[in-house]
Parts: C-alpha cells; sequence; structure tokens
C-alpha cells in the first residue's frame, strides 16, 4: 500500500486522536492533494508548521496503529468477508445448477443478512 492510501485510511482510524489543525493539515495534504503552501494559506500558519504538523500526526497515527493494529485487522476482516462472500457465490450457483435446495437457498440468504451487517458496522 502507498504511503498516501496508508496515511489517509490511518486518518480515518485514529484521526480523532490528533489535534484539529494536524487533523485538517493531513486532510488537505493526504486527501485533497494541496501543496504545504496551499494547506498554509487555508489554516494559517507557515509552510515549515504544516510540514511538521503532518510529520507529527503521522508519527502519532503510526506509533496508533503500531499498537493497537485497527487498520491492520480491518483489512483482514475485509479480506475474510470478501473471500465468504466469493465462496457464498460458488455455492449459490452449484445449488442453481445441480441441487436446487430450498435449504441451501435460506441458508444463503441468512448469510449473506448477515455480512451485510457486518459491512455496515
Amino acid at each position: 500500500m502507498s504511503k498516501n492510501l496508508e496515511v489517509s485510511a490511518l486518518l480515518d482510524f485514529y484521526g480523532q486522536m490528533l489535534t484539529d489543525k494536524q487533523r485538517e493539515a493531513v486532510e488537505y495534504y493526504y486527501n485533497d492533494d494541496l501543496s504545504l503552501g496551499e494547506i498554509a494559506e487555508n489554516i494559517g500558519i507557515s509552510r515549515q508548521g504544516v510540514r511538521d504538523s503532518i510529520k507529527r500526526a503521522e508519527t502519532v497515527m503510526f506509533d496508533m496503529e503500531k499498537k493497537l493494529r485497527i487498520a491492520e485487522k480491518t483489512r483482514m476482516v475485509q479480506k475474510s468477508l470478501d473471500t465468504i462472500r466469493a465462496n457464498i457465490n460458488i455455492i449459490d450457483e452449484r445449488n442453481m445448477k445441480i441441487y436446487r435446495s430450498d435449504v441451501i437457498n435460506e441458508s444463503i440468504k441468512v448469510i449473506l443478512n448477515e455480512l451485510g451487517k457486518l459491512d455496515s458496522e
């Protein structure tokens, strides 16, 4: 994963742990692709202040992730959910072609409903 994507993802998990200025600077830099000069104008601090704020925010977020591993665990859970969903589709296709079992159809609906609940959390 590129650093830009990684920092942007960490911001989703740990952004509330940053100061308002840090969060704003990181959002502008990584999500809106603004330059340090543009960010400095927007939030009213020097370019060096913006750079320092972004670096401190990155350190905080990477340290939090190293300790808590929330982003990593979330990626692992999402990968598992995708694998489950793909295998449910295989079972559903096989059932429709060969078995045509109402019990399997209902079980698939229950599993997909539960997966939907997990996706919305």
